[in-house]
């Protein structure tokens, strides 16, 4: 379903709602907790993932399941806006909702995301080298990271925040060292 833009343009609306009503109830980084553990339920379980795609599946099993999931102590809203996602039969798009909620509740917070990618996990000392680095670049907020590691780059970072790209890695280093090389 990623990067499928017809469903993200269904998602948004649905993700505005969400919004208003953790902005009425003052829940927005409440939601925003729930909303990223969501997603790193979805992501951890494709077969979460598949079962709530599924339109074979009958509303009351995803709702049971989604009530098992949540467990007693959610936030009721939260709870209600998902039951309506299942009534809806929108449920599918429950990732895609969920990463617009995040998109709406940084742009609230006037804060950015940045994406880093390094070959080995980056220390606390580090993650605020790049937020600082990210806070210059953009004069936001605040700068939320999302870490991946790959070990290709062999060493340093590649950061992208919006279309923006900054390539600090090794791999990148020799690669434009290659093209000045082949080009002289």
């Amino acid at each position: 379903m990623k990067g499928n833009v017809a469903l993200t343009e269904v998602a948004v609306p649905y993700a505005e709602a969400l919004m208003s009503v953790a902005q009425s109830r003052n829940l927005t980084e409440e939601f925003g907790d729930d909303v990223r553990a969501l997603l790193s339920l979805l992501s951890q379980s494709e077969q979460l993932q598949k079962f709530l795609d599924n339109p074979f599946i009958q509303a009351e099993d995803k709702k049971a399941v989604i009530n098992r999931i949540l467990g007693e102590g959610a936030n009721t809203y939260l709870r209600n806006f998902l039951m309506l996602l299942v009534d809806r039969r929108r449920i599918m798009l429950l990732e895609d909702v969920c990463q617009q909620y995040l998109a709406l509740l940084r742009q609230l917070k006037q804060t950015v995301l940045a994406e880093v990618v390094s070959a080995v996990p980056l220390s606390e000392a580090q993650q605020q080298a790049v937020k600082e680095k990210v806070i210059g670049m953009t004069n936001a907020r605040e700068v939320e990271l999302e870490t991946r590691i790959d070990p290709d780059i062999i060493g340093g970072v590649i950061i992208k925040v919006g279309s923006q790209v900054i390539d600090a890695s090794l791999r990148g280093q020799l690669r434009r060292l290659s093209l000045r090389l082949t080009s002289a």
